[in-house]
């Protein structure tokens, strides 16, 4: 292992079945009970599943509809996204108590660098202890954490001991536990990579770190370089208190079908206005254009086109738009339509390949967790 880079002390902090424990703390009849955050109606999508739910097989993404088959005493609850945010927002200020280095990945999530802390306290493990302590005394909710030298394997490790659980994997365990990890749970590694890896005898971080990165490039892609370092531990972005957006977009699922491209154009004028507010709002601007497509039987496809030059205004997402739609026949009917703007004037497009890719990290041993 390459030894000429310092290690850092991460903490990912994930709150447990957050929009569904956000609903049980504001309705305690709530509690102990199967319930569902969105999802209700017959064309209605879950956001969130308590724990209770999960165990008959409801998760996220899933329809309503299915969701009351596998559980039919299931409760379903409104979102409210202005609670969230200000739950969201009264836990961020815990994290600042203990860092400035916070790295918000979502309202329910975040990486702390703790490696130089406000505590002056060299256990991060013990620091995510006390946060985890301070969140459920002060916000009334649990949170898990994985503790480990990188935002990767810190991420890994904090599904470990959920709910309301955390994991440390010290740096001499580092390589040991990334052999042993089911590929499945490789952050970064989806359904079909993971389907992918199978059929190519891919099941677990030992099998991949046999592969060469000639091999894993030839199969992945640009994905496979990504794969070779972080299985040898080898991963080492910063937590970046202010993240650069990399995309905004705006989706609907519809209450029927949509089988003609004619009444697609009402929804994505509507949709493409929603954009171009979200990015007048954020005061950005990109030059890709995606067109999400989710069919009937759920299949999903984007289409997607770079314009020479950066956009924000309506008319020319729509126009854009409507270009991707007619750029090759419908496969079924329409359930969901979605527009995103990426390739935003928020990144540094000055830098080349061979200034942005990472370095190693080394795995030094004798390193207080």
């Amino acid at each position: 292992m390459p030894n000429d880079l310092p290690i850092r002390k991460i903490i990912h902090v994930d709150m447990d079945a957050f929009y569904a424990s956000v609903a049980q703390l504001d309705n305690p009849d709530l509690i102990g009970k199967a319930i569902a955050v969105g999802g209700g109606g017959s064309r209605g999508v879950i956001s969130a599943a308590s724990y209770e739910a999960r165990k008959f097989g409801v998760k996220s993404a899933m329809s309503g509809r299915l969701a009351l088959k596998l559980c039919p005493e299931l409760i379903f609850v409104k979102t409210d996204f202005d609670r969230y945010k200000d739950i969201s927002q009264k836990v961020r200020a815990i994290f600042y108590d203990y860092t400035d280095l916070v790295e918000p990945l979502s309202l329910d999530e975040a990486y702390l660098d703790v490696t130089e802390n406000k505590k002056g306290n060299p256990s991060a493990s013990l620091l995510a202890q006390d946060i985890r302590t301070r969140i459920k005394a002060e916000v009334g909710l649990t949170a898990s954490a994985g503790i480990s030298i990188n935002k990767f394997i810190a991420k890994v490790a904090s599904d470990y001991n959920k709910p309301n659980g955390q994991k440390t994997v010290n740096p001499e365990e580092v390589l040991q536990f990334l052999e042993d990890l089911d590929i499945r749970k490789f952050y970064g590694v989806g359904k079909v990579t993971a389907e992918k890896m199978y059929q190519k005898g891919i099941f677990t971080g030992k099998d991949l770190k046999s592969k060469s990165l000639e091999y894993l490039d030839n199969h992945f892609g640009k994905s496979g370089t990504y794969y070779y370092h972080v299985v040898r531990g080898i991963h080492n972005s910063e937590v970046k208190p202010n993240r650069i957006r990399k995309s905004l977009a705006a989706e609907r699922t519809f209450s029927e079908n949509l089988s003609s491209e004619i009444f697609m154009l009402e929804k994505l004028n509507h949709i493409a206005e929603e954009v171009a507010k979200r990015l007048s709002k954020s005061k950005v601007s990109g030059k890709t254009v995606t067109l999400k497509i989710k069919y009937s039987d759920f299949s999903l496809q984007t289409r997607s086109k770079t314009l020479p030059y950066f956009i924000s205004e309506k008319a020319i997402i729509l126009e854009t738009t409507k270009d991707l739609l007619y750029q090759e026949k419908l496969n079924n009917s329409v359930r969901l339509l979605g527009i995103s703007l990426s390739n935003l004037n928020t990144e540094d497009h000055r830098k080349t390949s061979t200034e942005v890719k990472e370095k190693p990290v080394s795995v030094q041993l004798r390193f207080e967790f």
